[in-house]
C-alpha cells in the first residue's frame, strides 16, 4: 500500500470514518480503496478473541485459548526471559487466531493496594515496570503483533476511572508514573500506545496535547499509533488537535460527522485529520505485511509454558524450619475451596476462556498422594461456616501438615471498581486461624492479584504466595509445594501490615472524582523506607529452598561522570542443596542531596541459575539512569554531583555488598537569584561566596584589602571568626546584607545580576 497515494484519494468522508473502529475489535475498512479491517482483542495474559457477541467488559465468551500468569504475577518473576516467553507465544497465538493488535500489557504503576486493575499492572516500581514491559512488547511484536501499551496516564484507581482527574506534579509525573511508558516507547518501540480514561492534570488524557504529542511524540520520539481506550472519548476534535488517532469502539458515526464540520469550518487545519489517517493506515498496512496466513499454535504446549511461568513467579514468602518441601509420605490435608476451583485470573475485559485449568486436588490425587481434601469455606461467601472450619479442623489434626488454599475471590478483585479494604474474606481468616491452632504444621497457598493483610501470618508455619498464577495453577504449586521446583519468585510490590500504613491512605481514591498524588515520588517500598516503617513482607523480597551467599564486590571505576559508563559485579554462590534461582538486585542511594530522594531505589536486577555449590559473577551496567532523577526546573532527568552508595543483594532490605561512587554531574542547573535568595545557594555559587565572605568580614571592620594584606595564619583566623556569622546568615534572604549595613543597594542590585549573568550552579 502507497500511504501517502491512498490519503490523496481519500474524501473528507472516508477520512473521518478511518479514525474510527468498525463494531468493538477492528479498525474501519474501505473495500474499494482496498483498505481491509484490522483485528485486535484484549489480552495481556490470555487472548480474548469475540467471535459473536461483542463487549470490551468480558461480558461475552470469547473463544478458548490458553490463560496465562496475570501481569503482577509475571512481575513476581523478576525475569526478563519470562516475560519475553509469555510475549512469544501469545504472539503466535495471536497470527493462529489473525490478531494483528494485543491490547497490553498495563503499565500503570501500583500506587494503592485496593486498585482494582492491580492484577493487571507489574509493580509499585517504574524500573521493574519498564524492564519486564520491554521485554514482553520487544517479543510480542518479534512476531509480527503490534502491542498497545496502557493506559496512558495517571490511570491508577477504578473509582471515577471514567471521568476522575489525576492531580499530579511534573516530577513524580515524569518520575514514577511516566518513566515506565518512556522506558518501553525507546526500547521496545510500541506499535501503539493507549490513552486513558482519566483526566491529568484537569485535562482529559484523550484531549491532552501536552501527554500525547508534546511528551509522547515530540520528546520521547513515539512514531506509532495513539488509540483511546473504550469509550474515553469526550470531543473527538480536540482528540485529533492533542494527537489521537484512532478511537475505539466504532459507533454510529456521530463522531465521524464532528469531524467533517470542523474541518469544513476551518477548526480543524485537514493536515491534522491527515497525520492521524497517516498514523492509521501505517499500522494497518504493518499489520497486512506481517500477517502469516498459515500460523498454528499447540494449546497443548502453551499450557505448559504457562506452569512454567507460574513455577518461576511464585513467591515463597516464609518458611519456618524448612518445612516445604513437603514429603511425599506424610498425611496431607488439603483446605480450602480454592484447592478444587482455584482463583487464577482476574476479572473484567482482561478474562480469558481457559483451555484447561489444573487444580491443585487433582494434581495431588495424579501423583498418588496421601491427601484428604476438606472445602473449610465457600468462595462466593464472607460468613465463616462453622460446619465447613469443624470439619477442616478435625482434618487438620489428624495429618502431618494441613496446606489452606486461600486469598481473594473474583468480586473482591476486578475491573471497574476498588478493593474496600485489605483484608480477605472473614470466612478464610477465621478458617485459618482454626486449623492453625489445631496443627502448627500450616501452610497457606496464596490466590491474590495484590497485596492483603495477613492476622495470621505469625500463626502459620509457611506461605507460598503464587498470585493469581493463570490456568496452570495446580501443576504449579504441586511441583513447588514437592520441591520439583524450587521457588525463586520476589514480590514486585509492598505488603504493608495495614492499609492505613500507604502512602495514599489519605488521598485514595480521592473527592467526587478529583485524587491529588500528595505522595508524590514517595510510592510503595520508597515511602517505607523513607519512613523507617516495617512491613510485613518488602519489596523484592522471596525466599528459596537453598542458600545463596554474595562475595567479591568489584566496580570498574569508582569516580565517573554521568556521560560515562561503568560496571559492577559480585560472585552469587549457591551454598545449598537444592538447584534454585537466585535474583540478584541492585539499589542506588544517594548521599546528602540539594533535592528530597527516596532513600534506595532498584536501579536494575537479573535472575541467575545455580547448581549447588555453583559460583558465578554477576555484572551491571551503571550510566545516567542509573543515578538521575527527573529535574522539574530543566524537565528533564539530571544526574546530580554527589557520592552514591551502591548495593546488592536479595531484596530491598538484605543488601549485603555496597561501594559509594562519586558522579559528576556535566549539566548545569539554572539558579535565577533575587534579592530573597537564601544566603545558604549564593554561597553555593564562586562568585557570590565571593562576594558575600567580603561582605562578612566587613562585619568584623577587616575591609578586602586589609584581608588581602593579612599573613595565611591571620587569614585563617579570620576566617575562624567569619564562620558562625556565615552558618547563621545561611537560612537570611541576601537583602539581608544590606539591613546589615554592610551592603549598598547598588552592589547588591551588581552582584545578583552578576550572578545571573555570569555564572551558573553545577549540582
Amino acid at each position: 500500500m502507497q500511504i501517502k497515494d491512498v490519503i490523496s484519494k481519500l474524501t473528507l468522508e472516508e477520512k473521518a470514518s478511518l479514525c474510527s473502529g468498525q463494531g468493538y475489535w477492528h479498525t474501519q475498512p474501505i473495500a474499494d480503496k482496498k483498505i481491509p479491517a484490522i483485528l485486535m482483542c484484549d489480552g495481556p495474559v490470555g487472548l480474548r478473541k469475540q467471535n459473536k457477541m461483542e463487549d470490551n467488559l468480558g461480558l461475552y465468551d470469547s473463544v478458548q485459548t490458553v490463560c496465562f500468569p496475570s501481569t503482577s504475577t509475571l512481575a513476581n518473576s523478576f525475569s526478563r526471559e519470562s516475560l519475553a516467553l509469555v510475549g512469544q507465544t501469545l504472539g503466535s497465538e495471536c497470527q493462529a487466531q489473525n490478531v494483528s493488535m494485543l491490547l497490553g500489557p498495563g503499565m500503570n504503576i501500583k500506587r494503592n493496594p485496593l486498585g482494582g486493575r492491580n492484577f493487571e499492572y507489574y509493580s509499585e516500581d517504574p524500573y521493574l515496570t519498564g524492564e519486564l514491559a520491554s521485554s514482553y512488547v520487544t517479543a510480542l511484536q518479534g512476531k509480527g503483533v503490534a502491542a498497545c501499551t496502557k493506559h496512558f496516564a495517571g490511570n491508577n484507581q477504578e473509582t471515577y476511572r471514567m471521568s476522575g482527574n489525576s492531580i499530579i506534579e511534573e516530577r513524580p509525573l515524569h518520575e514514577i508514573y511516566l518513566a515506565a511508558f518512556e522506558k518501553v516507547v525507546k526500547q521496545a518501540h510500541p506499535r501503539a500506545i493507549m490513552c486513558a480514561y482519566n483526566a491529568l492534570n484537569g485535562t482529559f488524557c484523550s484531549e491532552n496535547k501536552s501527554l500525547l504529542t508534546d511528551i509522547l511524540r515530540d520528546r520521547w520520539g513515539f512514531n506509532g499509533l495513539v488509540v483511546t481506550d473504550w469509550g474515553a472519548v469526550k470531543n473527538r476534535v480536540k482528540g485529533l488537535l492533542a494527537g489521537v488517532d484512532l478511537e475505539m469502539p466504532g459507533g454510529s458515526g456521530a463522531q465521524d460527522k464532528n469531524i467533517i464540520e470542523a474541518v469544513r469550518s476551518g477548526k480543524l487545519d485537514e493536515m491534522i485529520l491527515d497525520k492521524a489517517v497517516l498514523n492509521i493506515l501505517t499500522f494497518v498496512n504493518q499489520s497486512i505485511n506481517n500477517q502469516q496466513r498459515d500460523a498454528t499454535t499447540n494449546l497443548d504446549q502453551d499450557h505448559q509454558i504457562a506452569v512454567k511461568l507460574a513455577v518461576n513467579s511464585a513467591v515463597l514468602m516464609k518458611n519456618n524450619n524448612n518445612l516445604l518441601p513437603l514429603n511425599r509420605d506424610k498425611q496431607l490435608a488439603f483446605i480450602g475451596e480454592f484447592a478444587e476451583k482455584p482463583r487464577y485470573q482476574g476479572g473484567g475485559s482482561s478474562h480469558v476462556n481457559s483451555y484447561h485449568v489444573d487444580t491443585a486436588l487433582n494434581w495431588a490425587r495424579s501423583q498418588h498422594l496421601n491427601i484428604n481434601y476438606a472445602q473449610g469455606y465457600d468462595q462466593d461467601k464472607i460468613t465463616p461456616n462453622s460446619a465447613l472450619i469443624e470439619e477442616a479442623v478435625s482434618l487438620a489434626k489428624k495429618s502431618d501438615v494441613a496446606i489452606i488454599f486461600a486469598g481473594l475471590p473474583e468480586s473482591f478483585e476486578s475491573e471497574g471498581a476498588d478493593r474496600q479494604s485489605m483484608a480477605m474474606p472473614e470466612n478464610q481468616d477465621a478458617l485459618i486461624m482454626a486449623v492453625t491452632e489445631a496443627q502448627p504444621n500450616t501452610v497457606v497457598v496464596l490466590h491474590t492479584g495484590s497485596a492483603v493483610e495477613m492476622p495470621w501470618q505469625n500463626n502459620v508455619a509457611a506461605i507460598l504466595n503464587m498470585g493469581l498464577a493463570g490456568e496452570g495453577v495446580g501443576s504449579a504449586t504441586g511441583k513447588l509445594l514437592f520441591g520439583e521446583n524450587n521457588p525463586s519468585g520476589r514480590l514486585s510490590e509492598t505488603y504493608p501490615y495495614h492499609l492505613e500504613d500507604s502512602p495514599s491512605f489519605l488521598n485514595f481514591p480521592g473527592e467526587e472524582g478529583t485524587v491529588h498524588y500528595r505522595e508524590n515520588i514517595f510510592v510503595g517500598y520508597r515511602y517505607y523506607d523513607k519512613k523507617k516503617l516495617s512491613v510485613a513482607f518488602p519489596f523484592g523480597s522471596g525466599l528459596s529452598y537453598t542458600n545463596f551467599t554474595y562475595s567479591n564486590l568489584q566496580t570498574s571505576s569508582t569516580t565517573i561522570k554521568d556521560t560515562d559508563q561503568a560496571t559492577i559485579s559480585c560472585l552469587v554462590k549457591n551454598e545449598g542443596n537444592y538447584t534454585g534461582q537466585e535474583v540478584v538486585q541492585l539499589y542506588v542511594e544517594p548521599g546528602e542531596s540539594a533535592v528530597l530522594r527516596p532513600q534506595r531505589e532498584l536501579k536494575n536486577f537479573t535472575k541467575v541459575l545455580l547448581q549447588p555449590g555453583e559460583c558465578k559473577r554477576v555484572s551491571f551496567t551503571l550510566d545516567k539512569e542509573t543515578f538521575a532523577y527527573y529535574n522539574d526546573q530543566i524537565h528533564n532527568w539530571h544526574v546530580e554531583s554527589n557520592s552514591y552508595t551502591l548495593s546488592i543483594g536479595p531484596t530491598s532490605h538484605n543488601l549485603p555488598l555496597s561501594v559509594n561512587i562519586q558522579v559528576t554531574s556535566t549539566v548545569p542547573i539554572p539558579i535565577h537569584y533575587t534579592s530573597f535568595t537564601a544566603i545558604g545557594k549564593v554561597v553555593k555559587n564562586p562568585l557570590g561566596k565571593k562576594v558575600v565572605l567580603e561582605t562578612l568580614r566587613e562585619v568584623l571592620h577587616v575591609t578586602s584589602k586589609q584581608y588581602q594584606e593579612s599573613s595565611t595564619s591571620d587569614q585563617k583566623k579570620i576566617d575562624q571568626q567569619c564562620e558562625p556569622i556565615l552558618q547563621s546568615a545561611l537560612t537570611m534572604p541576601l537583602s539581608s546584607l544590606v539591613s546589615l549595613g554592610s551592603m549598598k543597594s547598588s552592589d547588591l542590585s551588581q552582584l545578583i545580576t552578576n550572578l545571573n549573568t555570569k555564572s551558573s550552579l553545577k549540582k
